[in-house]
């Protein structure tokens, strides 16, 4: 288990209001519902990579789930094809062609799954002035297309950063941009600095009572300023602490995706990433002391501030850092019970979520169930901590787990009921290798999950209700 750290001894400023807002207070968990689903996969966005067909020891639990009537399929596909912002992008794109011949190329270029047809559906939907957002749900489930920047835009609506009228964009940017510069300034601390500044100040104060009084008075002299000092507010205790802080993210903020150039290239673009990094999750340690830094939360970050920063409008990759911070405060406000120690063996803790997702498998497939639970004795935690907790960020190569975050970002009622569906998943497209082994060769097997039809995956998902 993860240890989220004690709390510092130290006098933070007062935090602004909103971080004291319900958002933070623990959410009732919603019961794992089969309603949602994650739409059409050939609309998934083009940066998810073609993985092949599955593998002859890759089960496909499709064959033995009860697949949906034939008549809520139909339904599906015709609310997909007469949504709001697919009827306006259908009109677009039949007003350029209405005198056209019907080309081949035109059919495609109308077909739901082609490309550019779903990037004017999200353009459509993302230029409105009031953006309807159970549309822009619907949408993102099916896969953002990797294009002009509709991930970033979409993840911040999704998120609650971005309001849903547009005219609000420009003022909320602004403020909350504002806002995350005063943190970086105050919780940021150069003991030095900070001593620097109140002897300028002293002297100042001097000099005035000095002009006022005559010949300088003698002042009792405070040592809560030496470095040596150990009282509780003193700037330099409070500095030694946040060193032990700042050490602990930058060892993994270090070994955040190590394959990727972005994050741990040799070159100063890879650095000041992983400083802006660092500084995100500093500052929210120091904001919330009750959790502070647990590790693994930088693979949490790692997705939102990889998908800002690559925005191709410059003005929104340039805040990158800041828009990243309030996403990130806003995602972990569905899962912060998680990583907090104390809340383990509560309702709301971490190893309530396992067991929720053991009794999924367990209503699916019992024969697999018994096997894990029983038969193999694989405790869940050993596998499911990481897959839950990390928001499966580990299991899969990088452009796939965007792909899924569109997928948990996108659901009404929150990211875990979908997360629970597709670890449940995972199970089930193990399944034969699985009944097949031990405890040692399902442990190997489960902690390092081995890659599959990330698509067919997600199918599988959507069978499990």
């Amino acid at each position: 288990m993860m240890s989220a750290g004690n709390g510092s001894s130290m006098n933070p400023k007062p935090v602004p209001a909103w971080l004291n807002s319900a958002a933070w207070a623990s959410k009732p968990r919603s019961p794992v519902r089969g309603s949602y689903s994650f739409g059409d996969r050939s609309n998934s966005a083009s940066l998810v990579e073609s993985i092949g067909k599955p593998a002859g020891d890759f089960d496909d639990p499709l064959i033995n789930i009860a697949k949906p009537p034939k008549e809520t399929i139909t339904s599906q596909e015709e609310s997909d094809a007469t949504g709001p912002a697919a009827q306006a992008a259908q009109a677009q794109i039949s007003d350029n062609s209405e005198h056209s011949s019907d080309t081949e190329e035109n059919k495609v270029a109308k077909s739901p799954s082609s490309f550019e047809y779903r990037v004017s559906l999200f353009n459509t939907e993302l230029s409105r002035r009031r953006i309807h957002l159970a549309e822009l749900q619907r949408l993102s489930s099916q896969g953002i297309p990797d294009a002009g920047g509709i991930r970033a835009t979409t993840w911040k609506v999704l998120l609650g950063f971005l309001p849903k009228n547009r005219d609000e964009w420009a003022t909320e940017l602004k403020k909350k941009r504002a806002t995350y510069s005063v943190f970086r300034e105050e919780m940021i601390i150069n003991p030095s600095e900070v001593t620097r500044k109140k002897e300028e100040m002293e002297a100042l104060k001097a000099a005035e009572l000095d002009a006022l009084e005559g010949p300088l008075q003698r002042h009792e002299i405070s040592h809560d300023d030496h470095p040596l000092s150990l009282g509780s507010k003193s700037v330099w205790h409070q500095f030694f602490q946040d060193t032990e802080l700042a050490e602990q993210i930058n060892r993994d903020v270090k070994r955040t995706h190590p394959d990727m150039q972005f994050f741990c290239g040799d070159n100063d673009f890879a650095c000041e990433n992983q400083e802006a990094l660092k500084r995100i999750l500093f500052i929210f340690a120091k904001l919330n002391p009750g959790i502070r830094y647990v590790q693994g939360m930088n693979e949490v970050l790692a997705p939102l501030y990889y998908v800002f920063k690559t925005d191709v409008d410059e003005s929104n990759a340039n805040h990158a850092e800041e828009d990243s911070f309030f996403c990130f405060v806003e995602l972990l406000s569905d899962f912060r019970d998680h990583f907090c120690q104390q809340l383990d063996n509560s309702a709301v803790g971490i190893r309530s979520t396992i067991s929720q997702m053991t009794q999924l498998l367990r209503r699916h497939d019992e024969e697999l169930w018994r096997h894990l639970e029983i038969t193999s004795k694989v405790n869940p935690q050993f596998y499911a901590f990481r897959w839950i907790t990390l928001l499966l960020t580990q299991e899969f190569k990088f452009a796939d787990s965007l792909r899924l975050w569109d997928s948990l970002l996108s659901n009404p009622d929150g990211p875990l009921e979908i997360l629970l569906r597709v670890c449940c998943a995972m199970l089930l497209c193990l399944r034969s290798r699985l009944l097949a082994g031990d405890f040692t060769t399902n442990l190997k097997l489960l902690q390092h999950y081995p890659a599959v039809d990330f698509n067919h995956l997600l199918k599988v998902a959507d069978s499990v209700i």
